[in-house]
């Protein structure tokens, strides 16, 4: 059902096409059609899924691989399955493949993510600066669910200060009013040296009245007259656009997101923290 929903879906939505390719034009009675895009895949395609958001094309060949495509034909990769695999489906938003096996009579659920490239130019960094494991934070001091996760992480920190960075990216989020002006808040405490103390005293907010991010940044003992000017300055502006379209281009719409080491975080709990920690330490090498 999910299938026969997620392909509907799709049909509604424009695909984007190759810029070479013609779009021929067909009707039949009172049907018309166009093909929008259209591209070879490397093996004889067995079964197929299409996103909900348009952006993952998932074809299982018959070479036991299921092929991962953008809509018009850029391969994201391919994952090998059993050979006895003979259907598939996916999540919404293709985080998540599920495999029929016919021959083993098996149901698999599979996680799917790709790795991601996060500039972390100019974000602040708790932890060595050329530590081997960076833990990439997108939150908003808003989110209940990223108050919740700070414990977490600075457990994390605690036991892996030797092996791992914590960079903070800001992703105010627009159902929470005061978010922005929160991110903004950080920023600007970041440019006085304040960045951490501002974080910590923002997440011990309760109840975000109108005056509670001033009052924050005078009990941290920041110039104020400096504070006031930096809140609103084009450079605090654009670090925060900087965040937002790096989200963006990182496939994030909600908060809080993880990375360690570039590579999604999905079970935020502290021993698979720990799991990911330990295998990108010895991933890089690191001794």
């Amino acid at each position: 059902m999910l299938k026969k929903f997620a392909v509907c879906a799709a049909l509604l939505l424009p695909l984007p096409v190759h810029a070479q390719q013609a779009l021929p034009s067909n009707s039949a009675g009172n049907l018309n059609w166009s093909v929008l895009a259209s591209w070879p895949i490397p093996a004889k395609p067995v079964d197929i899924a299409q996103s909900l958001d348009n952006k993952k094309v998932f074809i299982l060949g018959d070479d036991a691989k299921v092929y991962i495509f953008t809509p018009d034909g850029q391969q994201l990769g391919a994952m090998p399955v059993d050979p006895g695999v003979t259907a598939i489906d996916i999540a919404a938003r293709g985080e998540m493949l599920f495999l029929t096996n016919a021959k083993t009579k098996t149901y698999s659920a599979v996680d799917i993510s790709f790795n991601q490239q996060i500039d972390i130019t100019g974000a602040p960094v708790r932890g060595r600066v050329e530590a081997p494991v960076t833990v990439v934070v997108f939150s908003d001091f808003v989110c209940p669910w990223c108050g919740k996760l700070e414990p977490v992480l600075a457990d994390l920190f605690a036991q892996n200060q030797d092996k791992l960075r914590i960079v903070f990216k800001h992703l105010p989020l627009p159902m929470h009013p005061q978010a922005d002006s929160a991110a903004l808040a950080a920023i600007a405490a970041q440019r006085q040296g304040k960045f951490w103390e501002m974080h910590d005293a923002l997440f011990q907010i309760t109840n975000w009245t109108p005056t509670v991010i001033e009052e924050t940044a005078q009990r941290i003992g920041l110039n104020m007259e400096k504070f006031r000017a930096d809140m609103i300055s084009q450079e605090t502006q654009m670090q925060l656009a900087k965040d937002q379209t790096d989200a963006q281009a990182a496939d994030i719409a909600a908060t809080p997101s993880l990375f360690v080491n570039g590579r999604p975080v999905r079970d935020r709990s502290l021993p698979t923290l720990q799991r990911l920690v330990d295998e990108a330490y010895a991933a890089a090498g690191a001794k």
